[in-house]
């Protein structure tokens, strides 16, 4: 069997890299946000057994074309770029590092709710454009407003804690947790989605994106939300409707928002976003922080390692443990 991994993305963290050596495997690496064709080369000329997913979509071109493929691992948690059903149909599990890079995540989450809430970046051109907007500027506080969390993973509770800290209300919806998930966070569990909206003077989104969730945050959601209310997003920029954001912020409903991510990443020059200076935004780098990469980069490896040694992962963390149930596919071990 091949010693050989394949990262999708440029590079990994020293320690992720010496967790590699130290198990006798040499990491590959495809360019940034390599197409599928570019990865099943890849594939095909280094004979890796693993994937480390970082940028770029893996989908049945790509495991069609490395039968020797055994695992993939997300480099995170996000498996929208990831073809789940296909790899369950070929016996090969997609593991997730799950809270790996909760905190960063969830830091950048408040960061960008500060930007967007306390108007750091238009003041700040305003400054340097040799304006002083003191007099006629009013901001606002966050300290008894509530945030509420779409999803009540392990970034939204430590968004959740975090949140606490300025003195905010916790609220959070998520249908398929448990209760204990709530008490984590210190949020009220809200029994719709309706509810969470039409409680959320901010609204973060800590859910995946699937059929079931894409633009769930589209015209009629945000109309929804109180008046003045913000829009954060470090998920997935495919959850919302981005036309109807842009239209709920131009008529003031929606005063603002920060946004680490997009429907199309990297996004077009003319995005409409960026014609919005009440719309804050990162290059989806929440939990690029070194910290975080080191933990998610020895989770994704670890993970590798232990699905090609037969040893038992937790089922937390195999996505697509469903699907390969029933294709009646093991988890926990492969052919050798």
């Amino acid at each position: 069997m091949s010693k050989t991994i394949l990262v999708t993305g440029p590079d990994l963290a020293p320690a992720a890299r010496q967790l590699a050596e130290d198990h006798g495997y040499a990491l590959v690496h495809t360019p940034p946000y390599a197409d599928a064709a570019v990865i099943a080369d890849c594939m095909v000329s280094s004979g890796a057994v693993g994937i480390v997913s970082r940028m770029g979509r893996i989908d049945a071109s790509v495991m069609d074309a490395a039968p020797q493929l055994k695992v993939i691992s997300k480099h995170g948690v996000g498996v929208d770029n990831i073809d789940t059903a296909a790899a369950a149909e070929r016996g090969i599990p997609v593991l997730v590092a799950t809270g790996a890079n909760a905190v960063s995540v969830a830091e950048h989450a408040i960061a960008l709710l500060l930007a967007a809430v306390k108007r750091v970046l238009p003041l700040d051109a305003g400054l340097r454009a040799g304006r002083w907007e003191k007099p006629g500027f009013q901001g606002r506080e966050l300290a008894g407003s509530t945030i509420g969390l779409m999803g009540i993973g392990a970034i939204a509770r430590a968004t959740g804690q975090m949140a606490a800290g300025l003195g905010m209300e916790r609220i959070a919806y998520d249908p398929f947790a448990p209760d204990s998930a709530f008490a984590a966070a210190g949020a009220r569990r809200c029994a719709s989605f309706e509810e969470l909206l039409e409680g959320s003077d901010v609204l973060s989104l800590h859910c995946p994106l699937t059929d079931a969730t894409r633009q769930i945050l589209n015209a009629e959601a945000l109309a929804r939300m109180p008046a003045g209310s913000y829009v954060v997003n470090t998920a997935r920029g495919g959850l919302i409707d981005e036309a109807a954001l842009v239209a709920a912020v131009e008529s003031g409903h929606i005063a603002g928002a920060g946004l680490d991510t997009f429907a199309s990443e990297p996004p077009e020059p003319d995005h409409i976003f960026f014609a919005q200076p009440n719309i804050v935004m990162t290059p989806h780098i929440g939990g690029v922080t070194a910290q975080a990469n080191a933990r998610v980069g020895t989770e994704a490896l670890r993970g590798i390692f232990e699905i090609l040694a037969g040893q038992p992962v937790p089922p937390e963390r195999i996505v697509n443990r469903t699907l390969m149930a029933a294709a009646a596919a093991p988890l926990t071990s492969v052919e050798k």
